[in-house]
């Protein structure tokens, strides 16, 4: 790890500004949409606007990139999220919010994918899943900060508004002055969305499912909380304990994992998950409960991520991995876009706790899908010939994901080269 920090520190620490400005944004809209009276629906588009353009940026950036190089790239996108993030408060409607998101989402996909892309250069072969783990943590760590910022006193409306723009611009300093050469930038061919279900129907069933999850906890939780009334103080540490719950929880899941049938593992997480949110339903009045519905939501549905990652993984040849990491984000990226409008859409039915049912009916779903699947394939994977976990954030970029996909084939080699001087 201390190799890692040494060679990528600037890189980390302008990723975890870069998550500041982006945690900060997403919350403050959802408070702020509320203020401006903005409807239930409306917001659902707002939030959902953003997985449109991270979505269309996971596409299309790779191609800017190799056009015109990671430095321009880097430059010009960060410079637009910069502008937008300033021009939410000048331009307070649902349709100028909606077009920013999607100009957010483009933009911070196209950072990540260069970030990740220079982090998995700087990274080897002997270090690549600390890079990840460190990639991971200040990602959260971001995130949850930003949550303490919305208790900054913003008496003129602006100044929250102009933190994450600049957070934003303080994070390209230290990359852009500290990379070494840019690294060259080829992202895999991916595989046939039909090759990609017919090899795994639960993981391409639960990435789908899991973006609905986790764009919901992302986009609406923040609109969830202004509804129900929570104080300033209140929404900041009700989102931040999903973000502390995925952070404390990944590793032990991620370690249970290379020990057990990862089918079993997916439905009991899937399900505990669901109860959690079956709990902030019940009792949405009353804090405590909300806090320990945030908590297990988070540190059950994020870890999933990499998990359906893993298993999907333990159905494939070494050199289809990388291939399949396209298709398995543009799958999350569909349920993604879909997950706050129906979000919005229940909220404005049932109210407020049609957040935590959403949440519920999905985990639940994903929990019975994994049951009946293995219905259907009896025989999983043996433990011992499974791919290992590693850890990853349902919102980082293809590259990230190829960097897991990486780490995934070099550690199934080492161990296939281990076994075969062991029957030596």
């Amino acid at each position: 790890m201390k190799q890692v920090l040494a060679s990528s520190w600037a890189l980390l620490l302008g990723m975890m500004l870069l998550m500041v400005g982006n945690g900060l944004q997403g919350s403050l809209l959802g408070i702020r949409g509320g203020d401006a009276e903005f409807s239930t629906f409306q917001m659902s588009i707002v939030m959902s606007a953003y997985f449109v353009g991270f979505l269309g940026g996971s596409r299309l950036a790779p191609e800017m990139i190799r056009r015109v190089g990671h430095v321009r790239v880097f430059a010009a996108l960060g410079s637009l999220i910069s502008a937008v993030l300033i021009l939410y408060p000048v331009l307070v409607d649902p349709i100028s919010w909606t077009v920013g998101r999607v100009i957010i989402g483009f933009c911070f996909s196209g950072v990540y994918v260069t970030a990740e892309s220079w982090l998995n250069n700087s990274a080897d072969n002997e270090n690549r899943g600390q890079a990840l783990s460190a990639y991971m943590l200040v990602q959260m760590t971001g995130i949850v900060v930003a949550q303490g910022l919305l208790l900054v006193p913003d008496p003129s409306g602006y100044l929250l508004f102009i933190l994450p723009s600049i957070f934003v611009s303080l994070a390209f300093a230290p990359i852009l002055l500290s990379i070494s050469p840019t690294p060259a930038f080829d992202a895999a061919k991916p595989m046939t969305l039909k090759q990609l279900i017919a090899t795994s129907p639960l993981g391409c069933a639960g990435m789908f499912l899991l973006g609905g999850v986790f764009s919901a906890q992302f986009g609406m939780a923040a609109v969830f909380a202004t509804l129900v009334g929570l104080s300033l103080g209140q929404i900041s540490i009700f989102i931040s304990t999903i973000y502390v719950g995925a952070l404390v929880l990944q590793y032990p899941i991620g370690w249970i994992s290379d020990r057990m049938d990862r089918r079993k593992l997916i439905l009991a997480v899937s399900f505990a998950g669901g109860i959690g949110a079956m709990i902030g339903f019940i009792f949405t009045g009353y804090f405590p409960a909300l806090l320990v519905a945030a908590f297990i939501i988070g540190g059950m549905s994020n870890p999933l991520y990499a998990l359906l990652i893993a298993y999907t993984n333990d159905f494939l040849e070494h050199e289809d991995m990388a291939a399949a990491s396209g298709g398995l984000i543009f799958i999350n990226g569909i349920g993604a876009i879909a997950g706050p409008l129906i979000t919005g859409w229940m909220m404005g039915v049932i109210g407020p706790r049609g957040f935590f049912l959403f949440v519920a009916i999905l985990l639940f779903a994903l929990a019975a899908y994994g049951a009946y699947r293995m219905t259907q394939r009896s025989v999983s994977t043996e433990v011992d010939d499974t791919t290992s976990y590693a850890p990853i954030f349902p919102s980082s970029s293809p590259v990230a994901v190829e960097v897991a996909q990486e780490y995934y084939i070099e550690t199934a080699l080492e161990d296939e080269a281990e076994d075969a001087e062991t029957r030596l």
